[in-house]
């Protein structure tokens, strides 16, 4: 079955581009198009797509927005941001939101195509230059984390969940819940996966 593929962008010129570099690739089947984030969750709705394409600057609802929106009516929707925007609001906004990839508009056909293949396998995507900006972000600005955030960084790193969290440090399941919300936040990540990967490199931990 190829990967059904919904595109989110407000300039037709772009979406008939896609369109074309997608007609003879017999992995990606492109089932909707929406020209702004409004009708991008309305299709989404309509259609169930595998990954949706999603641009960030539109009219009606901007990208970051209608992803998370998207993301709220259903968790495992998969996002591949396609945009011209490498700054650090975008990037982190976007992410935030739920975005699972985050690719330049000057990636080649291949990258594009082994981003939406990643997406699709529940991977996350990041151009190089995007990755690039969000590491030097982080290392020039994030937020120093307290001795207890960095204990529940460690558990997270271990694979515990929230209650098991809570037993070994002896502190309140909901008491955790606001310390992984906070990393989150410190460490510009979308999820518990990304912050402790992000950690990692970081070297505020090892696994």
């Amino acid at each position: 079955m190829p990967i059904r593929i919904l595109i989110a962008e407000d300039q037709r010129i772009v979406r008939e581009g896609l369109i074309a570099l997608f007609e003879d690739e017999v992995e990606i089947a492109i089932v909707g198009e929406a020209r702004d984030g409004a009708e991008a969750v309305e299709r989404f709705i309509a259609l169930r797509p595998d990954v949706v394409l999603m641009d960030l600057q539109m009219p009606q609802l901007d990208g970051a927005e209608a992803t998370r929106r998207i993301r709220a009516l259903d968790g495992a929707a998969r996002i591949l941001v396609l945009t011209t925007y490498a700054t650090d609001e975008f990037i982190f906004t976007a992410l935030r939101a739920g975005a699972q990839g985050y690719l330049l508009k000057d990636a080649s056909a291949d990258e594009l195509l082994a981003a939406i293949r990643a997406i699709y396998a529940g991977q996350t995507q990041l151009s190089p230059a995007v990755a690039a900006r969000l590491v030097s972000g982080l290392n020039s600005s994030h937020e120093p984390l307290t001795p207890r955030e960095l204990e529940v960084l460690m558990l997270m790193g271990r694979g515990a969940s929230n209650n098991e969290i809570a037993t070994q440090l002896m502190i309140a399941p909901r008491t955790v819940k606001v310390h992984v919300q906070n990393l989150l936040g410190k460490l510009g990540a979308a999820n518990r996966t990304e912050a402790v990967s992000i950690a990692v490199r970081q070297k505020l931990i090892s696994l």
